[in-house]
């Protein structure tokens, strides 16, 4: 593996803030969350040094998306080398995790007959450790880059942030959205505009926060 490439104070700067929302909220930030943070005067500025990072290395830019920006994997095992390599055997430095699909209403999101197979990764992928990967369906989270069939890491969770990306059981449905809570209740936000805020009863039996977004893994090459 190569070694890390050298940044400005800048850019490292930018690099910081993109991983610390990724790990508080399970999204990145938009180009005007980071110039306002920053203190740029345009959203221009942070896209310039965004798109250095890309040079770079240190990050994928996704194109039509407001949110549309990944820290590499290669990047986040970079970053997390040092721990790695401080493990005594290299096995442990791998997480095993099941892919759960089709839930069953009423039963437990991790029941043995939800699991369809494992994958083995780094831990290097995640702002968190994950328990297990879930199956994205659809395009309701595609401004944030969570995309039809992505597998998103999921550390299990019963109570939520506002602005956290969290998997919520509503009924025998499980869905991925923002949690918002507010003076009228639970929202489920979707980050598409082609898709209405879902506002849930928080006492329904038939609604449960399952986990929080940690990570994401796209493409070919995890078994």
């Amino acid at each position: 593996m190569q070694d890390r490439p050298k940044l400005t104070a800048r850019q490292q700067q930018i690099f910081d803030l993109v991983r610390h929302a990724i790990e508080s909220t399970g999204a990145p930030p938009t180009r005007a969350e980071i110039a306002a943070e920053l203190g740029f005067k345009s959203a221009n500025a942070a896209e310039e040094h965004l798109q250095a990072l890309a040079r770079k290395g240190m990050l994928e830019l996704v194109g039509g998306t407001s949110r549309g920006i990944r820290l590499k994997s290669d990047t986040l095992t970079a970053v997390n080398r040092a721990r790695q390599f401080s493990l005594p055997l290299p096995s442990l430095a791998q997480l095993t995790l099941p892919l759960v699909g089709r839930v069953a209403a009423g039963a437990p999101i991790l029941a043995q007959e939800h699991i369809e197979q494992t994958y083995t990764v780094e831990p290097g992928l995640f702002s968190k450790k994950p328990d297990y990967l879930l199956k994205v369906k659809g395009m309701s989270m595609k401004d944030v880059g969570i995309l039809d069939g992505d597998l998103l890491a999921v550390q299990s969770a019963r109570e939520a942030r506002n602005g956290q990306i969290v998997v919520a059981r509503l009924g025998d449905e499980v869905t991925v959205k923002r949690f918002q809570r507010g003076p009228q209740g639970i929202q489920l936000l979707a980050e598409n505009p082609d898709f209405q805020p879902i506002l849930v009863n928080e006492t329904s039996e038939s609604f449960q926060i399952e986990g929080l977004a940690v990570g994401l893994i796209r493409g070919q090459g995890f078994n």
